[in-house]
């Protein structure tokens, strides 16, 4: 194996594993905030909803 691809495979190890502490670190709201924004479905749903809200879409909190 070269030494080229030996440090590459340490380089995404470091990363790893600085990813896990991250994540391992992150309160309840940020792993919440997380979840929403690699859902690509409910971040559209945010987007759409942001982007009706800039049109003035809206609808009364009564018929809500």
């Amino acid at each position: 194996m070269s030494t080229a691809i030996k440090e590459m495979d340490k380089v995404e190890l470091v990363n790893l594993e600085r990813l896990a502490y991250i994540l391992k670190s992150l309160s309840v709201a940020e792993s919440e905030t997380l979840e929403i924004l690699l859902d690509k479905e409910a971040f559209r749903s945010i987007d759409q909803s942001l982007e009706e809200l800039k049109k003035g879409d809206r609808i009364p909190i009564d018929e809500w």
